[in-house]
């Protein structure tokens, strides 16, 4: 950890120094631990500015404030393998395609002769060049200049990664963060699923570490698969190569306010998640965030016996019929920091659910109907246009609402990544996993259900697949300062 003693210590280097980058490395690449630093390799979609990639992982590069202090992990970043990155070179015309167009590269033109007396000069040799990174777009991919200033390996292809260019595993852990692209975009499917190369990555390492007999611990950012059953399989794969998998968001680990949750073998009877963004992205992590405080209840998890995803006008009839608890939207949107409505236009507060005012608000609403095998019931509402933030609120049998907000702070600076982080360093060090993966593995399976759902015109669905049982971590795993 670097203490704020060490922190002051190197803010005082001067200006000289700094801008030498192998110094600049060796202060900030890594700790001053006797420990050897753990090598590891990062594997993403794309690495730009305001990316999870980004976020996440320059953290293990410079550090990140966390519970008061400045935390620089004792891990170097050996290797980096940018997914966009390697397909836009793949994609790119070969000499002959651009001869036929007229765009190839010319040798320059006879240089006039010498006058008399005088030397030639000879002729440079002319060879074919590739077309410039500028002229492809790649001057918003920061790993290039990453790759300069820390000094790790830019990798054409996983197993490279892993091995750093050689025969053999080179790293102690990978870390893997795989989003849309916005130049070369991954194909979604007919349920409105991008089909982000989750297991893809993880295949290509398992079999790396299967033919090597060596396998290191693994973080996948989010949901592990867009399918459960391929996520089924990369937990089954790691339980049988006996290395720590760790998955999810931040939003489990980030702050709440309050700083409450729900406590361990309470009886919980129903939840309200209020969430906004998109689906198939912003979803999973208000499910994930929601799971993480259900899951806490007694008996731990059990499964999910049916799922139904309800959009539109069918959102409100649904609260009118009683299927979520408008009490509970009530105490979950009592949390918000962000209400829109009258507050955005005059200031004055507003109860969003006692004047009806939800329905103006939000155009587009939806509703996943969580039913579990337990008989607790649970409701994420998708309200775009009435928040901009993440509550929740929970009925607990012989006592108050349970109600917090899931604090999300505003980029750049993300600092809910941070908390994510020092979980995933925590993992890479002891090789255990704060929490269990069949969390994300569950809250994975919900999702897909639930997209099933509405690809069947919105039908209930019962889930016999959803089945995992799992005990959740005695100590709740959210950051308290």
């Amino acid at each position: 950890m670097l203490t704020r003693r060490r922190f002051v210590g190197y803010s005082a280097l001067s200006s000289s120094m700094l801008a030498y980058p192998p110094l600049l490395r060796s202060v900030f690449g890594q700790t001053s631990s006797t420990q050897r630093p753990l090598r590891l390799a990062i594997l993403g979609s794309t690495y730009r500015r305001g990316s999870n990639l980004q976020t996440i992982a320059d953290r293990f590069l410079v550090g990140y404030p966390y519970e008061g202090d400045w935390h620089m992990p004792n891990v170097q970043v050996v290797s980096v393998y940018v997914d966009e990155r390697i397909r836009k070179a793949t994609a790119a015309p070969n000499e002959f395609q651009l001869a036929i167009t007229g765009k190839a590269r010319r040798p320059p033109a006879p240089k006039p002769p010498p006058p008399n007396g005088a030397k030639p000069i000879p002729d440079e040799r002319w060879e074919p060049m590739a077309p410039s990174s500028e002229e492809h777009g790649l001057t918003s991919d920061l790993s290039p200049a990453r790759a300069q200033q820390f000094g790790f390996r830019l990798c054409h292809n996983i197993p490279e990664a892993l091995r750093c260019g050689g025969d053999r595993i080179a790293v102690d852990a990978v870390l893997t963060i795989i989003e849309q692209c916005s130049d070369y975009p991954y194909p979604s499917n007919d349920r409105g699923q991008i089909l982000l190369p989750r297991y893809d990555f993880f295949q290509q390492c398992a079999q790396v570490f299967e033919a090597e007999q060596h396998a290191v611990p693994y973080f996948n950012h989010k949901q592990l698969s867009f399918s459960f059953t391929e996520a089924q399989s990369m937990v089954q794969t790691s339980e049988r190569l006996k290395f720590p998998l760790m998955a999810g968001s931040s939003m489990p680990v980030t702050w709440r306010l309050p700083d409450v949750d729900i406590p361990l073998g309470a009886r919980v009877q129903e939840a309200v998640m209020v969430g906004v963004g998109n689906m198939d992205d912003m979803d999973f992590d208000a499910l994930e965030a929601m799971q993480c405080m259900l899951e806490r209840r007694k008996g731990g998890e059990t499964g999910v016996k049916a799922v139904q995803l309800v959009e539109g006008d069918d959102v409100w009839a649904a609260g009118k019929a009683g299927r979520w608890s408008k009490d509970l939207l009530t105490s979950a949107l009592s949390r918000s920091d962000t209400p829109l409505g009258l507050t955005i236009l005059d200031g004055r507060n507003q109860d969003l659910v006692g004047d009806g005012a939800l329905p103006q608000l939000v155009k587009d609403p939806s509703a996943y109907c969580i039913e579990y095998a337990d008989g607790t019931k649970a409701t994420l509402l998708m309200l775009n246009g009435a928040i901009r933030d993440f509550n929740v609120a929970v009925r607990v049998a012989g006592q108050d609402l349970v109600s917090t907000q899931f604090f999300m702070p505003p980029a750049p600076n993300e600092t809910y990544s941070a908390c994510l982080v020092a979980k995933i360093n925590q993992m890479y060090q002891t090789r255990k996993t704060p929490y269990p993966v069949q969390r994300t593995l569950l809250t994975t399976g919900m999702l897909e259900a639930c997209l099933n759902s509405r690809h069947h015109l919105n039908q209930r669905l019962e889930t016999p697949n959803l089945t995992d049982s799992y005990q959740p971590p005695g100590e709740s795993q959210y950051v308290r300062t």
